[in-house]
């Protein structure tokens, strides 16, 4: 949860369009002092365009920005209170990580015992301790988007700005990444702005979610409340595994933990028969072929069931959503 109601970053009304017509519109976002809020959504929903906005790299149409109060927008990049940490690190080939971390810290004209002391207490922050004297090309992806972090983290920011900084990672290398993040943002209280399109990460780290769709907000809540109650069937569709049953004019909603599976078929029930089963570390994964539509359903290992390809099923419905047949 954020530190205090204290609003830190404010976005009222705010429009980008490009000359193609695509961008945001009509955005309104306020951001708590010490909180990690993320835009989701898939690429082209403009959740870039908004932080570029934010960073001064992109000039609004319509609307403000503001920080502690104090409207941001006629101010260019370097002279906002912002830093940004992008998903290619951006740090300079030919100079030391050392030299990548003191280069804003100098053109702030800091003392060099100052410049060192922040330098080496942050290297210790991001894990990186002893590297100073390294090159960027003697890092792997992982140190790199440390140091990064680190060079941003150093210029003092009111609000951090990260454009899908662990995509470019592996998938263990980025579990790590995020969970060093959320320690660091944590421990430092600082509020941050993360722009993703994994819906996985969005749920691990964030306080709030921006769910997004071509420009405009779908949702903003917590990460149980977007997934627990989705707003829309993009929402419920785009944020962790949903089945949709159709019936009538309506979809029913339901994620694979909440459908329970039992052997044979029964008359009313949605009847149908194995095709899959995986088996995912501590659940089962099971797809059953009701008539044109596949049902997932995730069952613990625990409850030891067992599934034969083909064999007759008829699932139950736990907690579920309606949304209308677009």
């Amino acid at each position: 949860m954020q530190n205090s109601k204290e609003v830190k970053l404010r976005i009222t009304d705010m429009d980008k369009i490009y000359d193609n017509g695509d961008g945001v519109r009509n955005i309104s976002l306020d951001v708590y002092n010490g909180e990690l809020v993320t835009m989701l959504g898939p690429s082209g929903c403009g959740k870039t365009t908004i932080l570029r906005t934010i960073g001064g790299f992109l000039d609004v149409n319509k609307g403000n920005i503001f920080i502690n109060g104090e409207s941001i927008i006629s101010l260019p990049p370097e002279k906002r209170p912002t830093a940004m940490v992008f998903q290619s690190y951006n740090l300079w080939p030919h100079m030391s990580v050392y030299e990548n971390l003191a280069f804003g810290l100098k053109l702030r004209k800091l003392p060099k015992d100052e410049i060192k002391r922040r330098i080496v207490t942050m290297m210790e922050l991001v894990k990186m301790s002893g590297s100073e004297k390294k090159y960027p090309n003697q890092l792997s992806g992982g140190q790199q988007q440390r140091i990064a972090i680190a060079r941003s983290l150093l210029l003092q920011p009111e609000v951090l700005l990260l454009d899908e900084p662990f995509s470019a990672l592996d998938a263990k290398i980025r579990t790590q990444m995020r969970e060093e993040l959320k320690k660091i943002q944590l421990e430092l209280g600082i509020t941050v702005v993360f722009v993703t399109h994994d819906q996985e990460e969005a749920m691990a780290i964030s306080d709030r979610i921006v769910v997004m769709n071509k420009g405009v907000f779908e949702q903003v809540g917590t990460p149980p409340e977007v997934y627990d109650s989705p707003c829309s069937k993009y929402v419920a569709s785009f944020i962790g595994e949903m089945n949709f049953w159709k019936q009538g004019d309506t979809f029913i909603a339901v994620r694979p933990e909440n459908v329970r599976l039992l052997p044979g078929h029964k008359e009313g029930a949605i009847n149908g028969n194995v095709r899959t089963v995986m088996i995912l570390g501590h659940y089962i994964d099971v797809n059953v072929q009701c008539g044109d539509t596949v049902i997932r359903s995730f069952i613990p290992r625990s409850e030891n069931k067992s599934f034969e390809i083909n064999a007759p099923v008829y699932a139950e419905f736990g907690t579920s959503h309606v949304f209308p047949v677009d």
